[in-house]
C-alpha cells in the first residue's frame, strides 16, 4: 500500500469483532462529516497452525477467511455511501495500520478491553496505534462505557 492511498483518508481496522464493527461504524460517520473515504485494513497471519507437522491446507482456509472477513466489511460499509478502499496484509495489525497512518487524517480502532496483564502478555494494536500513528488515533471503547455516557 502507497502512502498515496491512504491520504485524505480515515483508515480503520477490523478483523471481524463487535468492536471493530462499532469502530467501523464511528469511522464512517466520520468520514461523512469530513467529506473522505474509508481505508479498511485486515491483517491476518497463519499464527500457530502452521507450526505442526500436517498444517494441511489451514493455510489456505485462513487466507480464504481473512478474504471474506474483509469482503463482509466492505459490504457493510459500502452501504454508507462513503468511498471505501479495502486493504487485505499478511502480518501485524499494529505494523499495517501504523505504516497506513503515515498519510491518513485519522485511524479508528476497537479496544476488545482486555485488562492491563491480558494487553501486556498479548499486545495491544491500540496502545500501539496511540503511540506510534503519525496521525491522531480513536481508540473506540466496549459498549458498556457508552452506555454509561462516558468514552474514557
Amino acid at each position: 500500500m502507497t502512502n498515496s492511498e491512504t491520504a485524505g483518508k480515515i483508515v480503520v481496522g477490523v478483523d471481524g469483532s463487535e468492536q471493530s464493527r462499532r469502530a467501523l461504524t464511528w469511522a464512517l460517520g466520520e468520514a461523512r462529516l469530513r467529506h473522505v473515504g474509508c481505508v479498511l485494513i485486515h491483517a491476518w497471519t497463519y499464527g500457530l497452525v502452521v507450526a505442526g507437522p500436517f498444517p494441511g491446507d489451514a493455510p489456505q482456509v485462513l487466507a480464504d477467511d481473512a478474504k471474506e472477513l474483509l469482503a463482509r466489511d466492505v459490504a457493510f460499509a459500502s452501504d454508507s455511501g462513503v468511498p471505501i478502499k479495502a486493504v487485505l496484509s499478511f502480518g501485524s495489525a499494529s505494523r499495517a495500520l501504523i505504516e497506513a497512518s503515515h498519510d491518513a487524517i485519522l485511524v479508528v480502532v476497537g479496544s476488545h478491553g482486555r485488562g492491563a496483564l491480558a494487553s501486556t502478555l498479548l499486545g495491544s494494536v491500540a496502545t500501539s496505534c496511540v503511540h506510534h500513528a503519525t496521525c491522531p488515533v480513536v481508540v473506540i471503547n466496549t459498549e458498556d462505557r457508552y452506555k454509561h455516557g462516558t468514552t474514557m
